[in-house]
């Protein structure tokens, strides 16, 4: 499969079809509404891959129905899992760590968890086998992730002239296990992977961080999941280092929670009609770290309950701005920030999220040219950007094929008229009933 034919086959069954435009129309009142949120991504793909690598049956229930996942569970199958997708939940016979087909083409779709995720997993098991994933897929980094496990004893051949990303053909003969430094400093994914292959090397694994990682709370989830499926592991204080002992996963019945990413949008919503958003089926106490998106929030005047079931915000006469707002921890929200931000009453400036240039765009460079482009003054640093109080005018805004644009540029549309996203499937890669759910909440939204 070309480059070109695996962007087209980025999008899954699962996907936002047929849809080239999304107009939205202004909200004529605030919103008051109580949502539930589809299951994690983040969630979703650790718990795939971990159970296919486990002894025994795995039931999991809650699972996202997005491109990300469809991908995954494809690549599963392609490596001779099975796997039965019923309405209630989806179903993993695990391998063992041994997989069936030893020597196949895996696609990852567009899916940085699946390719990360299910390159480290393979090269814990022995066989040849070629991976891809789509166009930007095969234009993100992963060299670190190679070297190390290059380092425990995988073969990784480059297919293309970048010798750092997809696609590669992976030759493995196990890992041997012993001590493999590093870097977090790009993504907590490459840590993550490694972390999920670590109980099938041929004796105890540690991991030491070399520098930082960005987005610790995504390990710790790792962690947490690796555990619940029976894995040994230990951690020093701040995940400086990480050591897992050789021992299967078990299968077990899994449940996937709500995906506080998806959820930060509708408390969005609420804070910038002044309405009133309560996400049901999430606690704050979640180890996701979007969920503190609530705190941010709360800095620019919002009312936050997390008292009772769910979670609720409550948003104020006009944001709060003036501040300035490390994102580092929870940067796939700083799309979000930033084109609520407008409508603070003071500048604010975002930090450290460098990272975020290579993700499924250069989001800190689609924030300047986006919110330019309605007539907002915004600064561009190397980690971040400061963006200053405006009145947007209505355009048509690409969503730069990327699901968390399309997803926080359609919320100035529920202040701005005349705001139109364009190609707003994209926004299947973790949430194709996002347009959906805001229709639910009382958003009139035009597809066509």
């Amino acid at each position: 499969m070309s480059s070109q034919e695996a962007d087209l086959h980025a999008r899954s069954p699962w996907a936002l079809h047929g849809v080239h435009l999304a107009a939205i129309t202004p909200a004529t009142q605030p919103i008051v509404a109580d949502v539930i949120v589809p299951g994690s991504k983040s969630v979703t793909n650790r718990a795939l891959v971990i159970a296919a690598l486990a002894e025994g049956v795995s039931r999991l229930s809650g699972v996202l129905r997005s491109d990300d996942a469809y991908w995954c569970i494809e690549a599963l199958r392609q490596l001779g899992v099975r796997v039965e997708v019923r309405p209630e939940a989806v179903v993993v016979e695990g391998t063992g760590g041994s997989w069936p087909n030893a020597n196949t083409e895996v696609y990852t779709g567009a899916g940085g968890t699946a390719a990360r995720f299910l390159t480290s997993a393979l090269a814990a098991g022995h066989g040849s086998w070629v991976i891809r994933g789509s166009r930007r897929m095969n234009e993100r980094p992963m060299g670190e992730l190679f070297q190390a496990l290059t380092a425990l004893g995988a073969v990784i051949t480059p297919m293309s002239e970048r010798p750092h990303t997809l696609p590669i053909r992976l030759e493995a003969n196990g890992l041997t296990g012993g001590t493999v430094h590093m870097s977090g400093a790009t993504s907590s994914q490459f840590i993550s992977g490694m972390l999920i292959a670590a109980p099938y090397a041929q004796s105890p694994l540690t991991v030491e961080i070399v520098d930082h990682i960005v987005q610790h709370a995504y390990v710790h989830i790792t962690l947490d999941m690796m555990r619940d499926f029976g894995a040994r592991v230990k951690e020093l204080s701040g995940l400086s280092a990480m050591q897992v002992e050789a021992s299967p996963y078990i299968g077990r019945e899994y449940e996937i929670e709500a995906d506080a990413s998806t959820a930060c949008y509708f408390w969005a919503a609420a804070a910038l009609t002044g309405g009133q958003v309560r996400v049901q089926n999430l606690r704050y106490d979640t180890r996701q770290p979007d969920v503190h998106f609530v705190d941010v929030l709360a800095q620019m005047g919002c009312a936050v309950d997390t008292s009772g079931q769910g979670i609720v915000v409550r948003g104020p006469e006009r944001l709060r701005g003036g501040m300035t707002v490390s994102m580092k921890e929870m940067s796939d929200q700083t799309l979000t920030l930033a084109f609520i931000a407008p409508f603070a009453d003071g500048p604010i400036s975002i930090t450290d999220v460098e990272h975020i240039r290579h993700h499924e765009s250069d989001r800190l460079h689609v924030i300047v040219e986006t919110l330019r482009s309605l007539g907002i003054a915004v600064d561009e640093r190397a980690d971040g950007v400061t963006i200053y109080p405006g009145a947007p005018h209505g355009a048509r805004l690409s969503s730069f094929d990327d699901h968390r644009v399309a997803m926080a540029a359609s919320l100035i549309g529920l202040v701005v008229p005349g705001i139109e996203i364009e190609d707003p499937g994209c926004v299947s890669k973790t949430c194709p009933m996002f347009f959906d759910k805001l229709q639910e909440i009382g958003i009139n939204i035009a597809l066509t």
